[in-house]
């Protein structure tokens, strides 16, 4: 049994609602719903009554969560007991892909060459939710995300950094007007656009539902998570992409790329440094966020994670 069904189960019945559970852990609810089945199924009895209004742990349920705290923290226990035991400085960090491409490479090879000792890095790419889900599962140190205002950051410790902004992009060779071109100028050719639970996606649904549009208005749409290929698509003409300048600056400055905007869409999303407050006494934490800042110098926020320097 993983220990995931237990930290949702522990939820729902802190929460007293699926759709709250899921909420808190970024989960969509029938994830959690389907959490708490499989481990209803995997015990043999029932966990809530469901039949009133409010929903309540049964009596065998109460007796699980009351387990479920202990097995969940001896866990903890035991991780923090062998990383001691072992030694060494360790790492893990989750960002999503935009970031990652853009920036990561960079502040990799700063942090690297300062800590050669370092045993044990981890760095995982993933979408906003997943990446502030394992914070709270403590799966990771250090998130860094590009984000909307409607993602919950209650409870951690929060470091914006400059905010990403995001465009169209084509060929030259598509002769869409630039630097501002209508939404029916570039409805006209197919879309390379994120999976659901990306920012830049909700940004872009968004920014057309406001103008009364939809994504299907495109000529077509093609779903990828793989940016190298969506740019190189867009390279050779095949459509265009609604995506962070920050990836393909390069391109951009080149001339190989062009930049569009929209009248009236919302061209910026939040970029953030995200840790559990009591993270920040780890100095692995610490000096990757000093890396982070360098790379994208915001003098000021230092002060938040204790460097006078």
């Amino acid at each position: 049994m993983e220990t995931r069904y237990l930290a949702t189960l522990i939820k729902v019945a802190e929460t007293g609602s699926f759709s709250k559970a899921a909420h808190v852990m970024h989960l969509t609810q029938s994830a959690v719903s389907q959490r708490i089945k499989m481990l209803e199924e995997f015990l043999g009895a029932q966990l809530f009554d469901r039949s009133g209004s409010v929903l309540a742990l049964t009596e065998t349920g109460l007796r699980v969560v009351e387990k479920a705290r202990t097995i969940i923290a001896n866990e903890k226990d035991l991780l923090n007991e062998t990383r001691a035991i072992n030694g060494g400085k360790r790492l893990s960090l989750c960002c999503t892909p935009t970031f990652g491409l853009a920036y990561l490479p960079k502040i990799l090879r700063r942090f690297l060459g300062r800590n050669t000792d370092l045993v044990d890095l981890k760095f995982i790419f993933n979408q906003p939710g997943q990446a502030v889900h394992g914070l709270i599962e403590r799966e990771y140190d250090l998130a860094v995300i590009e984000h909307r205002n409607d993602l919950a950051l209650e409870g951690f410790q929060v470091f914006p950094l400059p905010q990403d902004e995001v465009i169209f992009i084509s060929s030259p060779q598509l002769e869409i007007p630039v630097p501002v071109a209508r939404l029916e100028d570039l409805q006209r050719f197919r879309l390379y656009a994120r999976r659901d639970g990306c920012s830049s996606k909700s940004l872009l649904q968004e920014n057309l539902e406001n103008s009364g549009g939809r994504i299907d208005d495109f000529s077509g749409v093609v779903i990828s998570d793989d940016l190298r290929w969506t740019i190189q698509a867009v390279l050779a003409g095949e459509g265009i992409a609604y995506l962070s300048r920050s990836l393909v600056l390069e391109h951009l400055t080149k001339g190989l790329l062009c930049a569009h905007e929209v009248k009236g869409f919302h061209h910026y999303r939040h970029r953030s440094a995200i840790t559990n407050k009591e993270k920040l006494s780890n100095p692995m934490v610490k000096e990757f966020l000093d890396n982070i800042f360098e790379v994208l110098p915001l003098t000021d926020l230092r002060q938040e994670t204790g460097d006078s320097s």
